[in-house]
């Protein structure tokens, strides 16, 4: 039997407890990974709370998308990996467990380089802003500003526009600043006198601006700064973005990604490992949890601790 985390009910963190399953088997183009680490993520959080609409409950409702481990068997029709192989994998019904099947194009080779926690923390992150900005066609000569940039999406917001020769401003508090520097942005405080301050340091304007806060400032800033609606998105208030003329990819909008934009996702997380193998993307590391725990660990992403959360089982 595999120990997994469930909730059965819509509610605090308390709803989640570990149950025990029938060991999985890779089906046709299923890759099945012993865990070693799953990345705790915010959307975890929302639909466990029910903040985040989703299905009614009917069983015991697994969590966890991104995750770590080692290859112990694989299905039909996978070529590439074998029992023994290091992996990252997102997309998964129920990371958090001893051990998950995923599907094979989801499944992506790890560099020695990256540990099982770094490789835990990529998915859905890394997956959000890269789309995101292929999507705004970020690039050089942009000036992008993005509304929580320590968060765990701001950062690889940051790290990718970087790259790719946006020059970028990053709201965040005053005591995360210094992360934000590292990463290649320019950090403003947020707060009354936002506007102001982005454009002392945007001097030349904005071009584009990514909302993964979800405050009315970081909209109204935006908003305000600009000129073009269709390169302003928020990844928290999809649902208030049609009514503002604005983008919104996921984060409770009501239209759902296109098959490109899923296709952008999936590519992020390969490009991602072979940009840490060269020492060109970080991930920051936040507290780990043993699995039992992962109600300390909801706890936690609630409270907005710094850096990316994990599980251990």
């Amino acid at each position: 039997m595999t120990s997994a985390i469930a909730y059965t009910e819509f509610g605090n963190p308390e709803v989640l407890h570990e149950i025990r399953v029938a060991d999985p088997v890779p089906g046709e183009d299923e890759v099945l990974v012993r865990v070693a680490a799953a990345g705790v993520n915010p959307i975890d959080a929302k639909l466990r709370s029910g903040a985040r609409p989703s299905a009614p409950i009917v069983e015991p409702r697994r969590v966890g998308a991104d995750g770590a481990g080692v290859v112990t068997a694989v299905g039909d029709g996978v070529d590439g990996f074998r029992a023994g192989d290091a992996v990252v994998f997102t997309g998964a019904t129920g990371a958090y467990a001893d051990e998950v099947a995923v599907t094979a194009s989801q499944v992506f080779a790890r560099p020695s380089r990256v540990s099982a926690a770094e490789g835990a923390a990529l998915g859905i992150p890394v997956g959000t802003a890269y789309q995101t900005l292929r999507s705004l066609g970020v690039g050089a000569g942009d000036t992008l500003l993005v509304h929580g940039g320590s968060g765990a999406v701001g950062q690889a917001i940051i790290q990718f526009a970087v790259l790719w020769g946006a020059t970028v401003i990053a709201t965040s508090s005053e005591r995360r600043f210094d992360r934000v520097r590292e990463l290649g942005a320019a950090p403003v405080a947020y707060g009354e006198g936002l506007t102001d301050r982005v454009r002392a340091a945007a001097p030349r304007g904005v071009t584009v601006a990514i909302d993964a806060a979800g405050t009315d400032e970081a909209l109204a800033v935006s908003l305000e700064l600009v000129d073009d609606r269709q390169r302003v998105a928020t990844l928290v208030r999809g649902k208030d973005a049609a009514g503002l003329g604005i983008r919104a990819f996921s984060g409770g909008s009501p239209q759902p990604l296109t098959a490109q934009q899923q296709a952008w996702r999936s590519e992020a997380v390969p490009v991602a490992l072979a940009l840490m193998a060269a020492g060109a993307f970080a991930v920051e590391l936040g507290p780990s949890f043993a699995l039992a725990d992962a109600a300390d660990a909801h706890r936690a992403v609630e409270s907005g601790v710094d850096g990316k959360i994990t599980l251990v089982p």
